[in-house]
């Protein structure tokens, strides 16, 4: 190749790149989208029914177990088959992990979420209770519907304007902003000696029915009784309650959670 035919290239610029080779094309399998394990979804964007997963998921641990299939179903009242499902997906999202034969439980993220709905829901049962004069027996089915739509901020400010309560209407502890719980183990007035005094703690909010009649038998939290007697064969169990002799049956008494007084 003559002179006049050769071509000189211009000098590299000092901040040149050199070229760089193409990278290897991706296979299938690898994929610039992050796999569902990695794509935790954020706890205040979750959607309502998986918000109640969470809270029941949580509500079945606290009696000691992971949470089978049919539990979570008759609790949601829906198909086994539905609920299998989503707790697939859950898992898949990070907020459930499986045991093996027995069920799922919680991840940390998992239980982060279903508190932080408790605490929307019981911080609504004792605003429209102190603040709306709700009687305690109406407020449940009203926090089950904005539970899900109330933002932390509202709830915050609910909870400061009654002077941060500690507990809901029914005696459940309200979870605090942090995500901390107070989940001391009770025991039942089923458990109750004769003769010793308790003091009721905490009832079921779910029936309304229930509510109303624990009120006409002088029954709430912080109310101190006596147990006087106790029937054979399951019968009832004899209370002081205020002054008066009182009846509850051994079934209802199971659902009643109280903690001794000292004499």
């Amino acid at each position: 190749m003559t002179a006049a035919r050769r071509r000189v290239r211009a000098p590299k610029h000092p901040l040149e790149v050199p070229p760089q080779p193409a990278p290897p094309a991706l296979r299938q399998s690898e994929t610039t989208v992050p796999s569902r394990s990695a794509r935790q979804p954020r706890v205040d964007r979750l959607t309502a029914p998986v918000e109640d997963y969470l809270k029941t998921i949580y509500e079945i641990e606290r009696a000691g177990s992971a949470a089978a299939t049919n539990d979570i179903a008759q609790r949601l009242e829906i198909a086994p088959a539905s609920v299998s499902g989503m707790v697939r997906r859950l898992a898949d999202d990070g907020l459930l992990a499986y045991e093996k034969y027995r069920g799922v439980r919680l991840t940390p993220t998992g239980r982060r979420a279903a508190l932080r709905t408790i605490r929307r829901h019981r911080v609504i049962e004792a605003y429209l209770v102190h603040a709306l004069g709700f009687a305690w027996d109406g407020v449940h089915e009203e926090a089950e519907r904005l539970e899900h739509a109330a933002s932390d901020v509202l709830i915050d400010r609910m909870a400061m304007a009654i002077g941060e309560p500690v507990t809901d209407p029914h005696g459940a502890p309200i979870p605090t902003r942090e995500g901390t719980v107070d989940e001391t183990p009770l025991r039942t007035l089923a458990d109750a000696a004769v003769g010793e005094r308790v003091r009721l703690v905490r009832v079921n909010d779910e029936d309304p029915g229930l509510l109303r009649y624990l009120s006409s038998l002088g029954l709430h939290p912080d109310v101190v009784v006596r147990v006087r007697g106790r029937a054979p064969y399951d019968g009832p169990i004899t209370l002081d309650v205020a002054g008066k002799r009182r009846q509850v049956g051994a079934a209802l008494a199971v659902g009643l959670q109280v903690e001794a007084v000292k004499t």
